[in-house]
């Protein structure tokens, strides 16, 4: 079996880091930890774990992209491996998906992503850890997109010239529209890959990564004509357009603000449908809609934010929610 060399990327991930670091022990012939500039001791947990420490250079903006590049060019300036899995440090890789996911990728020399389920480890802790447990867990088979836990080609990397370090949400969407482009091919097996732990119990945080989503979406859209194009239609339509009719409709009549919270209420009822088809337990799909409707608010921040970055000329700056 083809050896894999892993790339760990993090920022004051804590004990979720160890936990990563002794999960990847044994499932990879060489471990790379990319740190952003963390503050407490995860650069010396990982070089206790026989991991190689890239610390990114302060002076210039971080993000998630940025750090993939670094620890995969880390270990191509070495060794130039075939493969490479990417992790983020708040994951932990579930015995024995390394070697599926291997197996799987030898069997198709044009298969550049092989990507599985990732899981939440407190799945039940808040509203928000269950959301993302779901969110993660898409259907498997062929893909044109998936998150940053992946294993990766290194030919196919190097082909597309890795991720795009100015992207600082969505980024792994990005990088796998360019794959695609490229007449790559992506896959999700139907296994277990990593646990996650989100560790978000907190509204504020929760509001925040929909902040970050939102500004991916335009990112991304603008990278990718197309792409995200329903995504920012239903931001646009949910976060601005109804709420600006329901006010200035007051003018005309009452009944406009009323038609408008009738839509709302049609939207949310719909998305309770959808997830319970997802076969989501009713009450968890009665929340997950509520907040799922309530994110295009946040989106629409986060789209404003990149538009008001790119008139002003500037790089975006990450968005962290932790």
């Amino acid at each position: 079996m083809t050896e894999v060399a892993l790339v760990m990327i993090g920022r004051n991930e804590g004990d979720r880091l160890k936990r990563a670091l002794d999960a990847a022990q044994g499932q990879a012939a060489r471990i790379v930890y990319v740190d952003s500039g963390s503050t407490d001791d995860s650069v010396a947990a990982a070089r206790a774990a026989g991991a190689d420490v890239v610390e990114l250079d302060m002076s210039t903006p971080f993000s998630a992209a940025r750090a993939r590049n670094a620890g995969f060019y880390h270990l191509d300036h070495d060794s130039s491996p075939a493969l490479v899995h990417f992790i983020d440090g708040d994951c932990a890789l579930v015995p024995g998906w390394v070697e599926a996911a291997v197996a799987h990728i030898e069997t198709d020399p044009q298969l550049a992503v092989v990507t599985g389920w990732r899981s939440e480890i407190h799945r039940d802790a808040s509203v928000y850890n269950q959301m993302c447990d779901h969110e993660w867990r898409r259907p498997a088979g062929p893909i044109t997109a998936c998150g940053g836990d992946m294993l990766v080609r290194a030919e196919a990397f190097r082909r597309v010239g890795g991720f795009s370090p100015h992207v600082i949400a969505a980024e792994d969407d990005e990088f796998c529209q360019r794959l695609t482009a490229a007449g790559w091919r992506l896959e999700r097996l139907p296994l277990d890959m990593t646990r996650h732990d989100a560790a978000m119990t907190h509204f504020s945080q929760w509001w925040r990564r929909a902040v970050r989503a939102g500004h991916g979406f335009a990112q991304v859209g603008d990278l990718h004509d197309g792409y995200f194009r329903t995504e920012k239609s239903r931001v646009l339509l949910f976060g601005l357009i109804l709420p600006l009719i329901a006010l200035f409709g007051t003018a005309w009549s009452m009944w406009v603000p009323g038609m408008v919270l009738g839509l709302y209420a049609l939207s949310y009822m719909r998305t309770v449908a959808g997830l319970q088809n997802e076969r989501l337990p009713p009450a968890e799909a009665r929340k997950h809609a509520l907040f799922l409707t309530l994110s295009k608010f946040p989106n629409l921040l986060g789209m404003a934010k990149y538009r008001l970055s790119r008139v002003r000329n500037r790089t975006p700056e990450i968005i962290e929610y932790q």
